[in-house]
This record gives C-alpha cells, sequence and structure tokens, in this order.
C-alpha cells in the first residue's frame, strides 16, 4: 500500500506561525495517522484485523468489554461544552471599547459621584453587553449534537466466559470498545470504526463523510481477494465501516477497530472543540476599534494640557478632558453594531435564513469567495435516469422498458437508480405490466458480481414464440455484464458481439461516464429450457440490449443564482468529496467554467504557499477529504479572501469551523449545524443570494455610524482644541458635550433600520481601518471650519466674548454642534446628492427631525439652567440656517473628490 509522505505537525506548520494554524496542523496530522491506520487494517486479512484489536469473532467476554472501556474510555467523540451563562456574560462585556467607557465612567464617579454622565456612561455599558450576551445565550451551546450521534443502541456479540457460547446484546453505543464484534442491519447507525468480517448485499450511505450521493457496496474482500485495489483513503476502503456512516441495505458483522476519538470521525471532531479561530469581523472589529482608541489617546493629552496651560485651572482641564475622551470615543458603538446584528438576523429569518452567531451577518456582506458541495447546492439532490441508449449511444424505449421490467420485478430493496428507472417509465406502466409478465425466480444482486437478474415468464402479447416463455433481464456494472454477453442488439436484429463491437460499446459507456453519468448496462437472454429455479451459472449467453445513464441533476435555477452570486463580486468554487467526472459536469451544466479539476491526494504533497497559488487558479475541487477541504478554506483566506463554506456532513465540519462564516442547512447532520454561523432553511444559492445582501446592508450600516461619528466626534475635538487656545473659557461645558453626544447617538440607533444603495450592495464590503482613519482626518475638520465660524459669529456678533457671556457663547456653539452632526448623517449615509438622489428611510428621518428639534429645545427648557444653557437671540437663527447650508455644501464638494481622489465613501 502507497502510505502518504510523513508529515509532522512542526513540518505542517512551522514555528513562527499563528496559535490556528499550529491547531490546524496538529488536528490534520491526527486526521491523516488515524486514516493511514485504517488504511493499513483495510489492507490486511480480517483474522489479522482481529489479532490487532486481541479479538476473536465469537466477541470478547463481558468482563473483557468492562476493562476495556475502562482502559480506553466512553465511546463519545470530542465535545465542547458551551461555558456557564455567566461566563458568557463577562465575555459579552469584553470589547475595547467598553473597557474605555467603563474606565471613563469610574474617573468620572471619582470625579463628582453626582455627576449624570456616569449614569449615561453606565447605561451605555449595560444595554450594549446585555444585548450581545442574550443573542449570544440564545444561538445554543456549541456541538451538543455531537452526543446525539452515540445515544442509541447497537448489536453487540459479547460471551459469558471463556468458553461460553456467544449472545447477543443491545448495548448503548459510548459502551462499545476495540475488539467487540458488531452485527449491522438495515437502518443501523455504524457505532464505532468497523473492519468488516462478513457482509450480505451491504450497501453504506457515506454521503456525511464523502459527500458521495449514492450509497456504496461493501464487502470483507481482503481476506478473499487480496489482489484488490488498495486505497490510503479510508472512506473508500471497501471492508471498512466508518462512525457516522450508516446502513441503507443488507447485513453485516464487523470487528471494531477504534472508538471515539480514536475514529476518523473522532479526529475530525476535534476541530469543533476550543476557542474559534478569529474571522474577518472579528479582525476588522479589533482594528478599528484600536484606530479609534489612539486617536483618542492622542487628542485627550492634548486638549488636558492647552486647557491647564490656558486656563490655569487643572481640575477643570482634568475633568473636560475625560469629556473630550468620552466626545471622541463612539461610545454607542458596541451597543449600535448590536443592534444592527440583531436587525439583520431578525430580516434574514424572513429570507429563510437562521443565523446563529451575529458577527457572521458582517462576514456573509463580505465574502467574496464561496465554497460549496455540489450535491444539493447545484444539483437537486435525487438521481434521475436522463438517458436509455442503444449500443450506438441512441435513445431507445426497448432499453427503458427492460431496465423497467429488471427494477419492478426484483424483490430485494430497490436502491435510487432502481427507483429512477420506474419514475421515469411512469406510473401507466405498471399498470399493464403484471399482465403482461409473471415473476419466475431473481438473482440478487451482490457485491462480487455487481449485477442482478429477474427471471419473467412472457406471454404471448409481448411476441414471446410460446406462452410462458422465461426471459432472464440482467442489469448491473457496465464491466460485469459485458463480460457475460455474447452478442448484441443492433437496431432490432441480434448480431455476435466481436471483438470490434465490444470495444465500441464499451466507447459508448465511457463517453457517458466522462460526461458526469453513471451507467448500467442492460442484457437479456431468452432461455431455452424454463423451469422454476435459477442460479449464477444461468447468467451466460447474454444479449445485450444497451445501457441506463443516471445523474443527480442541475437545480434549474442553479446558473441564475451564480450568475447573481458572480454579479455580486462572489467567485464560487466548489469543493466536493464525489469523484472528478460527475463534478465536472454537474458545474458546466449550470455555468461554470471548470478548467482543470485538482483531486484531493493532489493537494497533499503541496506546503501552504503552493496551495494558495492554485486555490486560487481553481474553481473545482473533487474526491476531497475533510481535512484538504479545510485546507483549501484558509489557504483562500491566507490569500486575501473572506472565505463561506456551505456544507452539510459530517467531513464538512472543519472546513464550516475554519470559515469566515459557515454556512448549513436544516437538513444536515447536526455537527455540521454545530459547527456553522448560518443555518439555510432551503438549501438554496437563492436564499444565500438573500442573505448576502442582508449582510452587506447590516456591514453598510454598521460602517455609516462608525464614519459618521468618528468624523464628527474628531472634528468637535478638533475645535476644541482651536477653541481651548484662544477662548479664555471653556467653549461647552463638560455636561454640554456629553448632552450632545447623547442626544446624537441616541438619533443613530435608528441606523439598523436604513437602506443602502444598490451600488453598495452589488461588490463584497471589508473593514478598512486605514480607510476610517482617512475619512476622519479629511472629513471630520471640515465641521470644525464652520465651529470656528460659529466661534467668531458668536465672539464678534453677539459679543459672547467674556466669561460674563460664556453660557451665550456655549449655548451657540451647542446648537450648531449637534445641528451639523445630525444633518451631516445624511450627507454620509450615500455617496449620492442626499435628499435628491437618495433618501434615508422613515426611521432615519424621524430621528434626524427629533434631533434637531430637541437641541433647538433644550436651550429654551426648564432644563437649561441645570445644564448652563440660556436662550438665543431670533438674529442667532438665520446665522445658523447660513453656517448649516454652507457646511452641507462644502460637505458635498469635499465628498466628489475624495470618492474621485479614492474611488470609495463607505
Amino acid at each position: 500500500m502507497t502510505m502518504l509522505t510523513p508529515r509532522t505537525p512542526a513540518k505542517l506548520a512551522p514555528p513562527g506561525r499563528s496559535r490556528r494554524e499550529r491547531r490546524a496542523a496538529e488536528l490534520e496530522w491526527r486526521t491523516r495517522l488515524v486514516g493511514e491506520r485504517l488504511a493499513a487494517i483495510s489492507a490486511g486479512p480480517g483474522v489479522r484485523a482481529l489479532q490487532s484489536v486481541d479479538a476473536s469473532p465469537s466477541g470478547l467476554t463481558h468482563a473483557e468489554a468492562a476493562l476495556r472501556l475502562e482502559r480506553h474510555g466512553a465511546n463519545v467523540v470530542a465535545q465542547e461544552r458551551a461555558p456557564r451563562w455567566y461566563v458568557q456574560l463577562a465575555k459579552a462585556f469584553r470589547n475595547p471599547f467598553i473597557a474605555v467607557l467603563a474606565f471613563l465612567a469610574a474617573v468620572m464617579y471619582w470625579q463628582d459621584p453626582a455627576d449624570p454622565g456616569v449614569v449615561i456612561l453606565s447605561v451605555m455599558v449595560g444595554i450594549s453587553g446585555l444585548l450581545r450576551f442574550w443573542q449570544e445565550y440564545r444561538s445554543g451551546r456549541a456541538a451538543d449534537a455531537l452526543g446525539q450521534l452515540v445515544t442509541t443502541t447497537c448489536a453487540v456479540q459479547r460471551r459469558a466466559g471463556s468458553g461460553s457460547a456467544p449472545t447477543t446484546f443491545e448495548v448503548p453505543m459510548d459502551q462499545v470498545v476495540p475488539g467487540d464484534v458488531v452485527k449491522l442491519a438495515a437502518g443501523d447507525l455504524i457505532p464505532a470504526d468497523l473492519r468488516l468480517l462478513t457482509t450480505k448485499d451491504l450497501m453504506i450511505s457515506q454521503a456525511a463523510l464523502s459527500g458521495e450521493s449514492l450509497p456504496v457496496a461493501k464487502a470483507d474482500t481482503r481476506a478473499q481477494d487480496p489482489g484488490q485495489r488498495a486505497t490510503t483513503d479510508p472512506v473508500e476502503a471497501d471492508n471498512l465501516a466508518l462512525m457516522g456512516t450508516s446502513v441503507t441495505s443488507g447485513t453485516a458483522t464487523g470487528v471494531v477497530v477504534a472508538t471515539g476519538g480514536d475514529t476518523y470521525f473522532g479526529s475530525m471532531a476535534g476541530s469543533l472543540v476550543g476557542e474559534r479561530p478569529q474571522t474577518n469581523f472579528d479582525t476588522g472589529v479589533r482594528k478599528v476599534s484600536f484606530l479609534l482608541i489612539r486617536f483618542m489617546l492622542v487628542m485627550v493629552p492634548v486638549v488636558f494640557m492647552i486647557n491647564g496651560l490656558t486656563k490655569g485651572d487643572w481640575d477643570e482641564a482634568f475633568l473636560f478632558g475625560i469629556a473630550v475622551a468620552v466626545g471622541l470615543t463612539p461610545e454607542m458603538l458596541p451597543m449600535v453594531v448590536s443592534a444592527n446584528l440583531a436587525r439583520g438576523a431578525v430580516a434574514m429569518a424572513e429570507h429563510k435564513v437562521v443565523v446563529k452567531r451575529l458577527n457572521a451577518i458582517q462576514n456573509l456582506g463580505a465574502m467574496d469567495v464561496l465554497c460549496t458541495d455540489k450535491t444539493g447546492t447545484l444539483t437537486e439532490d435525487r438521481i434521475v435516469l436522463d438517458r436509455y441508449l442503444d449500443v450506438h449511444g441512441n435513445e431507445d424505449g426497448e432499453v427503458l422498458e427492460y431496465g423497467y421490467l429488471n427494477a419492478h420485478f426484483q424483490t430485494g430493496l430497490r436502491n435510487l437508480m432502481d427507483q429512477a428507472v420506474i419514475d421515469r417509465a411512469g406510473e401507466a406502466e405498471e399498470v399493464v405490466v403484471d399482465a403482461r409478465f409473471s415473476m419466475v425466480d431473481e438473482i440478487p444482486f451482490d457485491f462480487a458480481r455487481r449485477r442482478m437478474s429477474v427471471v419473467l415468464a412472457r406471454n404471448t402479447l409481448m411476441g414471446g414464440s410460446g406462452p410462458g416463455e422465461h426471459v432472464m433481464i440482467t442489469k448491473g456494472a457496465v464491466e460485469e455484464v459485458l463480460d457475460l454477453c455474447t452478442h448484441m442488439t443492433d437496431r432490432g436484429e441480434t448480431v455476435e458481439l466481436t471483438e470490434q463491437l465490444r470495444w465500441h460499446v464499451t466507447r459508448i459507456a465511457e463517453d457517458n461516464n466522462r460526461r458526469g453519468l453513471r451507467v448500467l448496462a442492460v442484457a437479456t437472454r431468452t432461455v431455452d429450457t424454463p423451469r422454476d429455479a435459477y442460479s449464477v451459472a444461468d447468467e451466460d449467453g447474454l444479449t445485450l440490449v444497451g445501457f441506463l445513464a443516471f445523474l443527480d441533476p442541475p437545480k434549474a435555477d442553479a446558473a441564475r443564482a451564480l450568475e447573481a452570486l458572480a454579479d455580486k463580486g462572489i467567485a464560487v468554487k466548489v469543493v466536493t468529496g464525489d469523484n472528478d467526472l460527475v463534478a465536472a459536469r454537474v458545474c458546466s451544466d449550470v455555468g461554470i467554467a471548470v478548467g482543470t479539476v485538482v483531486l484531493g491526494p493532489e493537494t497533499d504533497a503541496l506546503d501552504d504557499t503552493e496551495l494558495r497559488a492554485l486555490a486560487a487558479r481553481t474553481t473545482v475541487f473533487a474526491k476531497v477529504n475533510p481535512v484538504q477541504k479545510a485546507r483549501i478554506v484558509r489557504a483562500l483566506q491566507a490569500d486575501g479572501h473572506t472565505v463561506g463554506f456551505l456544507g452539510d456532513g459530517i467531513n464538512d465540519a472543519a472546513a464550516l469551523r475554519d470559515a469566515d462564516v459557515g454556512i448549513s442547512v436544516d437538513t444536515a447532520v447536526d455537527i455540521a449545524k454545530e459547527s456553522a454561523d448560518i443555518i439555510l432553511l432551503e438549501k438554496d444559492l437563492t436564499v444565500l443570494e438573500q442573505g448576502v445582501l442582508q449582510g452587506r446592508t447590516t456591514f453598510g450600516n454598521t460602517i455609516k455610524y462608525i464614519k459618521m461619528t468618528a468624523s464628527s466626534n474628531f472634528g468637535n475635538v478638533f475645535s476644541v482644541l482651536v477653541a481651548s487656545a484662544f477662548i479664555p473659557f471653556q467653549p461647552m461645558l463638560a455636561i454640554m458635550l456629553l448632552v450632545q453626544n447623547l442626544v446624537y447617538d441616541i438619533a443613530q440607533l435608528a441606523t439598523p433600520w436604513d437602506r443602502m444603495d444598490e451600488e453598495y450592495l452589488r461588490r463584497p464590503r471589508n473593514w478598512d481601518a486605514k480607510g476610517i482613519g482617512r475619512f476622519m482626518v479629511t472629513i471630520g475638520p471640515i465641521s470644525s471650519i464652520f465651529d470656528i465660524a460659529m466661534f467668531l459669529i458668536m465672539w464678534h456678533v453677539f459679543a459672547a466674548n467674556s466669561e460674563a457671556s460664556q453660557s451665550l457663547f456655549q449655548s451657540g456653539w451647542f446648537i450648531e454642534g449637534l445641528l451639523s452632526q445630525t444633518l451631516i448623517v445624511h450627507m454620509i449615509r450615500t455617496r449620492k446628492i442626499p435628499f435628491i438622489q437618495s433618501r434615508a428611510s422613515w426611521p432615519v428621518m424621524v430621528m434626524t427631525v427629533l434631533a434637531v428639534l430637541t437641541g433647538l429645545w433644550l436651550p429654551f427648557s426648564p432644563l437649561a439652567p441645570s445644564l448652563g444653557f440660556v436662550a438665543l437671540p431670533a438674529s442667532y437663527f438665520p446665522w445658523l440656517i447660513g453656517v448649516l447650508l454652507a457646511y452641507c455644501t462644502l460637505t458635498q464638494l469635499v465628498k466628489t473628490w475624495y470618492i474621485r481622489r479614492f474611488g470609495t465613501w463607505l
């Protein structure tokens, strides 16, 4: 057997790599080791497998089983326990901005316990943390579903003592131990990794592990056929049954060679335990958070020093510095982000998309590469008879008729292809078929022959030579059926199957295989001497009638959905466990440019850099195992992409967790759903497209708040710096600054309900800390120009130029500052001309009006004396309108220049 080149964790992730890369390398190494060990067990005869676990065909004794259970532990895979509620609550407050706000509140309380700013900041901290905690708490416990895979019982053969006869017991799956002999029947879950010892017509569904849509036949072939092809992939081994798969038909016995974390499934489940890798959202929020904190750490000391030096009151300067820190910090950011994400989750639910982890919404909007399986996503996840062909590759109804008779009269469990033939023939055939034929005997399917036959009595209605004539109809694998054929039907005549004709019909079958079709041959034989019973020996001297070709058909809307995703800037890469011919055919049918199909084993020989280059230029990966899927995802991420992964099987769990956004469906296996961030109620790319648009809307509204608030706050603080240097009193009281911030931030709570321009939704959107910093220093100072203009107006026009008249100055700047902040929202929320080319949603408009009215009302309200306001003269307001109009005009001009210069706005 060809073994994989040994690759240790150190080689897979050399020193200096991130913790995530080292962990992934360790899991990859572990899965490889488990796979190689199972492949080695598969390569030897059954007796060697029994010896390797010190067992016998009769099974273990009860005493031996108890000792092994104590030694190896329960047969359960690694599970991640959800943290207790108070741990989750504490994590909800683990945010750099929350820490800053808590610190500022503590300092303000130390300065003045009665300061209302303490309450304001405390409420902001509490609401933002509690909102996130509640959403995350409701999202459920990670990987709990793993335990559900091993909660049932299985049939195990054990003995009372060493000399006792074996007895079959039903034992809980978590008590199965290495060396147990397990009996399997249709419908059973495979409880552990088994080396099969005996089988009868055993078919196992491995879709959850391999992605293959059809059940596969298993047999204990190694003991009887030592020349059979070896494989290094345990999923492909004919004599292994792996944990997490299930029996669809037949019976078998097998010896347990691995349990729990030592199974192939268990080695993959380790990827679901521990802290999740940092996603695009986590990295982006952290960068933006520290960018804004750095601005605060630079500006606040400068304001403090200038105030202290110019005013001489260091206590007041310290308090004002703290107020500036609050003013510069987007203190509502955690709450606005949480509200945005929660609003997005509700909106996505309307489009049949369930959000388990809120951060995934933004990742979905930022996604520029989607890796997906083909089954059920691009295809209908069902097998249909696509064509029925004669020996020349032309459609022939007689081939369909014989295929239908074979499928209809068999008494065993019909497989998916039998049902597809019956469905294609139509219900009308079944009404009359029993009148034309009667069942005589059948030779059932087995793995060695890879075919099955029925023998029917054909009456004179079918044109037989006499009543009761028997006809054998054989259907099965092309090679096996052809070996039994001596003749073929050519345009209604029976001719000898010469070597040249045999080559010709083989090419017809191979051509259809290359088109991604599963091909079966159909042959018949008229029995010269009818009798009641037939055997395998009678399957000889057959006449080839033609071929049946099957496929999992592409979805009717798959091509349109893929085109829509491409229009949104998302590249789709197909990563499937199915074979390359089928994958290429399906992808071609739905309009994907296939190019060169890369097989999973080819990626094993590549280092991370080589895989990055290969993943960038490859569209279709086939025959990919779980470790390889996760590596492909990480390679794309390392190349700067935000990667989504859509999968529903056990083999997808690691990739789902590693992706920036893991997407599954409600019909997926539990482990896939628990690994996913988002669950689609329909496995449909059209549904996913709606989720992408909502993700981009959510992200766009979040960026709106950050850019509006950060640039506005930066401009305000810049204005304070100027005022502190040249004005002999505080340009605005600390309480005024807090109230202004509070009114503005409350108005911004409507942001999650705003709409985004269509142009913004056309391509993936990502965090850009550098761009936010550039936006702040470019747009922020515009407000300072008009703040300074208002300073000059208040100083010279209204003579507010002394400490006696400072309240008038402060009131005038308060209104101008609040109204300019509020109105600028409409300038920044779109790259178009506001109110004309793009209008905000009605909640944003309402909150804008309320904020403006509040700002105008406060200096004239009963609250004015306690807040330090005085009423402003009527002559103030024409000046205010002029300043605001000039501000909006200049901002629009700068916006046009900014977009032309940097090619972006939000």
